[in-house]
């Protein structure tokens, strides 16, 4: 058997050897002659990662774990969550580094008398992808309370959505707090940390959520990349308007 094994692997080396040599004197290599039109196939190589641009948070980017369970990765987010009905809230008055609060969310659902349902998927307008690549983006942008954001998971949402750089408040905000409050943890990205709690998943990054006319009656699609074991994947969330 030992001698069987040796003489495969000689032969796969003299036939690498081959190739090689082969390739050298221009008989296995192609060029744009070879293509039709002279031109190849067009493609990519990507060094990113995962929280760059539109992208969905999994549970596991909060922590490791989700109350007595292990987080779920982006590749174990449920379809279902991800395809339902949506609802914006609008809070494009709010100024950086503000708070949105529970009672200004349960105020814009009475005024459009609109009670959530399970598995909706909540939209947050703020305005600020108006600033994506400057350097205001970073800064220039509220940040959803954990009060508020309690009040959204308690009705059964999964998934949340806005279009500013982070759900949390600016970093450099929330490290301000954390050392006015003697190193308080709870100052830092609230949001986040509260999906150690409670299982869901956010969407950071959006843009164009001043397209949608309409606060409800629109469906929205926003299935993450599959990425094994992935904190986060990209996202193309797409409204559907009837």
């Amino acid at each position: 058997m030992l001698a069987l094994e040796a003489l495969v692997a000689e032969k796969s080396i003299v036939k690498k050897l081959r190739n090689i040599f082969l390739f050298l004197l221009g008989y296995k290599k192609m060029g744009p002659k070879d293509f039709p039109h002279q031109e190849g196939l067009a493609w990519e190589t990507i060094h990113t990662m995962t929280h760059r641009g539109t992208h969905m948070d999994a549970p596991y980017h909060f922590g490791s774990m989700c109350g007595q369970e292990k987080a779920k990765t982006i590749e174990e987010v449920p379809l279902e969550w991800c395809f339902r009905n949506g609802l914006l809230l609008d809070f494009t008055h709010k100024k950086a580094g503000e708070w949105i609060l529970r009672q200004e969310i349960i105020e814009q659902l009475q005024k459009i008398r609109y009670e959530i349902k399970p598995l909706d998927i909540v939209l947050i307008k703020t305005g600020c992808d108006q600033y994506w690549n400057k350097p205001a983006y970073l800064t220039a942008y509220p940040g959803l309370s954990k009060d508020a954001l309690y009040y959204l998971l308690d009705k059964g949402v999964k998934i949340i959505g806005i279009d500013s750089y982070s759900l949390d408040r600016p970093s450099f905000i929330m490290m301000e707090e954390y050392k006015e409050k003697g190193r308080n943890h709870d100052a830092l990205w609230p949001c986040h940390f509260a999906g150690r709690d409670r299982e869901y998943c956010h969407i950071e990054q959006l843009a164009h959520l001043d397209k949608i006319n309409m606060p409800t009656g629109f469906k929205i699609c926003c299935f993450p990349m599959l990425i094994e074991k992935g904190s986060a994947g990209w996202c193309r969330v797409v409204a559907i308007i009837e």
